[in-house]
């Protein structure tokens, strides 16, 4: 576990500590946030971190409930805590005024939780980057929904078969398919006691209705933006990139081949070449 550390600890309003790091060696570089999707952490955007960390300050942090971050009983991990969490980073960081606007890269839920803090809460960014978000409706899979509608049922179930369906819903994600090691890394935050209840809270507690709530407004966006598609993405289909990028303003939409949801993994240098020359001032 030494090979992804977040060595610094935050505690948001509600209680929840947040587990977070920055990388970069010069701390007047231009920040960069990246946030993760479900159900991952910030170890998915442990290789373009460190490559966007030679010419940016990076913040990384794993959303309550998820990751290193702290899991507990009660726990609101929805979409809308997590912007709000968000916004509270974003101030705790330094990074929430005119002159320190962040540029942020947001993989799959990461995507709603910076739309909903830039929208609805007024966070600031200089730019934007996407990368297979849940941002439109309908979304949620069968077996997403499945799971969220019996989640007391699912975190009942034996330690062993909790851990065989972790697996296999996240090897889904990656098209070409995981390497055993990042695969365990994944994986084993939700196998601990605490791990197997918080993985289905928090498919139980996210729904549509965050999306809803915000998809009229993508015309408002006025911020430079960037959406990545990787184009074997089953969990959330390369159309729904098409149909994004046509609803911001002068979006410019990024198709990488071969990659699945999971492009990080997938196609890690062609990610980490986009949002380079994306993020270049």
């Amino acid at each position: 576990m030494t090979d992804w550390l977040l060595d610094r600890t935050f505690r948001a309003a509600g209680g929840d500590e947040v587990r977070w790091a920055v990388l970069g060696e010069d701390a007047a570089a231009p920040p960069v946030v990246l946030l993760h999707g479900t159900p991952f952490s910030s170890y998915v955007w442990r290789g373009a971190a460190r490559a966007l960390a030679a010419r940016h300050r990076v913040f990384v942090w794993d959303m309550p409930g998820y990751g290193a971050s702290g899991m507990r009983d009660g726990q609101d991990v929805s979409l809308g805590a997590q912007a709000r969490v968000f916004v509270e980073l974003l101030e705790h960081w330094g990074l929430a005024g005119e002159r320190s606007r962040p540029a942020v890269v947001a993989h799959d839920f990461g995507g709603c939780v910076a739309l909903r803090a830039h929208l609805l809460h007024g966070a600031r960014y200089a730019r934007l980057a996407l990368v297979d978000p849940v941002a439109l409706a309908p979304w949620g899979s069968p077996a997403y929904r499945l799971l969220g509608g019996h989640s007391e049922v699912f975190g009942q179930l034996p330690a062993a078969l909790h851990r065989a369906l972790v697996r296999e819903y996240v090897s889904s994600a990656s098209h070409p398919g995981l390497p055993p090691n990042v695969l365990d890394r994944l994986v084993e935050p939700w196998c601990t006691d605490e791990g197997q209840p918080a993985f289905y809270r928090q498919i139980r507690q996210n729904d549509q209705r965050f999306t809803d709530e915000i998809q009229g407004r993508y015309g408002e966006i006025e911020l430079p933006t960037l959406v990545c598609w990787g184009a074997r993405d089953d969990w959330i289909p390369v159309a729904k990139g098409h149909e994004l990028a046509s609803r911001i303003p002068g979006a410019r939409l990024r198709i990488i081949e071969g990659a699945g949801h999971l492009v990080q993994e997938d196609a890690p240098a062609e990610l980490a070449v986009a949002l380079a020359e994306f993020l270049r001032p």
